[in-house]
């Protein structure tokens, strides 16, 4: 049996069905035995390792089973790791596969010859070479378990091409796998019960508890069973901006994102009030905290901190109470305790937050119906949530940096349990959101996978248009489009230099681009095409789609970033919205 057989072997046991990647001269012993099992496991090429990644990214993120790609060695090591380190930073279960130049061309000058397993230390929670083919079966158990518990993340195995391509007696290797380490959480842990006895004693003191949902808790698929919780004991519900989707939007506890960049006021509010913050699944980082200046009012002592890793515990404030677990395990054994906290007493809190809420809203609808040209991001978001409730159909969302972050963080509005919607956040580089609608497809095809990015991302990733036009994934790509890198040139002019350097582009013909490797495509420049392009786009069905959408930069008036409008001299926790200038 070659090893290559054994890896295939091994994958398919973990219930791996697609795997992404791009053929090198190192790979082809893993191309072989990849076609003998073409009907178990499916092959997707990408046209750039990057874009691999990206696509292995968002089938973890949609399905917490590991997404798994492949590269060959030197370069496609090298352009591997950008999507390597996001996974890993948020705590997206991936395994990368480099299969490298033979072992005994190790310090010989071999072309492409490149320690890749200290190369991905720094970004991995695994990086390993295989030095022994017999040793295979146990390193992949080792990366599947390494991915999938504790905090997930991403794991890299550097597999020699000389591995594959040995020949391995059966008698003396196991190739079993661990089932639990199929999917995330594998071993999910709960604290003792002490921990949960001591968090109902603290909610049911609490005047004004608030729940704040972060990434950790879409990773768990706990937002459910948080929800449940929270309707229990009346207590309104917070999300980070990876949290987005742990409750759903037009529920009466649903209160907005907190933070900095696309954050909702009134949430920012219910935290500063708030003498009961339950964080779940949120490291608590700079973003959430607006670099640790927010709430104004310090979190110590009125922090309660529920995460899976104890590392994070504790780490930027004096937590009331640490808890260690699994999100999900741990919101089911709180509702099997019995508790009386007396809910009620709170319906004045959640009426408080709600009409912070709905004055915020209120206050909105004029700039979500602003027709002016070039396009609003507000009214483009508005535009969207329309179309995606009319469709009726679930949803798989994936945005990149830039343009539409901060709009769709503050404006999108997910009012079903099955629509997800996903920014990697961790390094916040472009270039993701058009594969990643591949790996969203490959996740779940029941569900349409769209991709939001602007012009800087999409001209880092427009090869990738083949391949959703080859493998005719029913992906809706919207491009923001004004010609700009909107994000650092809003920066330029925040510190007074409206003189920007280096930031401006010729901005694409989208539709003819789109055009040109055979997908459907359309251009909005009023709110009225944008709304008959979105319809046209949720009513295709025979392949991909694209909308290049000319729309206004975040260079031209200050997008809804806390410390942005701090800088300006703003109120950031008004909820009128009002348009703010540069200058």
């Amino acid at each position: 049996m070659r090893g290559a057989d054994i890896l295939v072997e091994m994958l398919i046991g973990y219930g791996v069905d697609t795997i992404f990647g791009v053929p090198g001269d190192t790979n082809v012993p893993f191309y072989e035995a990849l076609q003998l099992r073409a009907d178990e496991i499916r092959h997707v090429m990408a046209r750039d390792e990057r874009s691999a990644g990206f696509m292995a990214d968002a089938y973890g993120r949609f399905t917490n089973r590991p997404g798994v790609f492949e590269c060959p060695s030197g370069a496609g090591a090298m352009y591997s790791l950008p999507p390597v380190a996001e996974s890993n930073g948020s705590s997206v279960p991936v395994i990368l596969l480099t299969i490298d130049i033979p072992l005994p061309g190790e310090g010989r000058g071999v072309l492409t010859e490149l320690d890749c397993a200290k190369l991905f230390e720094p970004v991995t929670k695994l990086s390993v070479q295989v030095k022994s083919p017999e040793k295979l079966p146990e390193i992949i158990r080792r990366a599947f378990r390494a991915a999938c518990s504790g905090k997930p993340g991403a794991v890299h195995l550097q597999i020699p091409e000389d591995m594959l391509l040995a020949e391995v007696d059966p008698a003396r290797i196991s190739l079993h796998v661990e089932e639990e380490c199929r999917t995330f959480p594998a071993y999910p842990t709960l604290p003792p019960e002490t921990k949960l006895t001591r968090l109902l004693e603290l909610i049911a003191r609490a005047e004004r508890p608030l729940i704040i949902a972060g990434g950790g808790v879409n990773r768990a698929d706990a937002g459910d069973v948080i929800t449940g919780f929270a309707e229990r004991h009346d207590i309104p519900i917070c999300t980070t901006m990876t949290g987005q989707g742990s409750i759903p939007d037009d529920h009466r506890l649903a209160i907005g994102v907190i933070g900095d960049n696309g954050y909702h006021p009134h949430a920012n509010l219910a935290l500063e009030k708030s003498d009961l913050a339950i964080f779940v699944g949120s490291r608590i980082g700079s973003v959430v905290t607006i670099g640790w200046t927010f709430p104004q009012v310090t979190l110590n002592r009125r922090l309660v901190q529920i995460d899976i890793s104890p590392e994070v515990m504790a780490n930027n404030y004096e937590n009331l109470l640490s808890v260690q677990g699994d999100a999900k395990l741990v919101f089911q054994r709180l509702l099997q305790m019995e508790t009386d906290t007396n809910p009620a007493r709170r319906s004045g809190w959640v009426d408080e937050l709600n009409a912070d809420r709905a004055r915020f809203w209120e206050s909105a609808a004029p700039l979500l119906t602003d027709e002016r040209v070039p396009l609003r991001p507000e009214r483009a978001v508005h535009a969207f949530n329309r179309a995606l409730e009319a469709s009726g159909r679930p949803a798989l969302i994936y945005s990149d940096a830039g343009t539409p972050t901060p709009y769709m963080t503050r404006f999108l509005k997910i009012n079903d349990r099955e629509t997800r919607f996903a920014i990697p956040r961790a390094f916040g580089g472009l270039g993701s959101a058009l594969p990643a609608t591949v790996g969203a497809w490959a996740a779940d095809p029941a569900k349409r996978p769209i991709g939001l990015f602007g012009d800087g991302s999409f001209g880092m990733s427009v090869g990738e248009l083949e391949t959703l036009v080859r493998l005719q994934v029913p992906a809706i790509l919207i491009l923001f489009n004004n010609g700009t890198y909107g994000w650092i040139k809003g920066l330029h002019r925040l510190k007074g230099h409206n003189q920007c350097f280096g930031v401006d582009f010729l901005p694409p013909e989208g539709q003819a681009i789109a055009e040109a490797f055979g997908l459907k495509a359309w251009t909005a420049r009023t709110g009225a095409e944008l709304d008959e392009a979105l319809a046209l786009a949720f009513a295709w069905k025979t392949g991909p789609c694209f909308i290049d959408l000319r729309i206004e930069s975040l260079a031209e008036r200050v997008p809804p970033v806390y410390s942005w409008l701090r800088r300006r001299g703003e109120d950031p926790m008004a909820l009128e919205s009002t348009d703010h200038g540069y200058r």
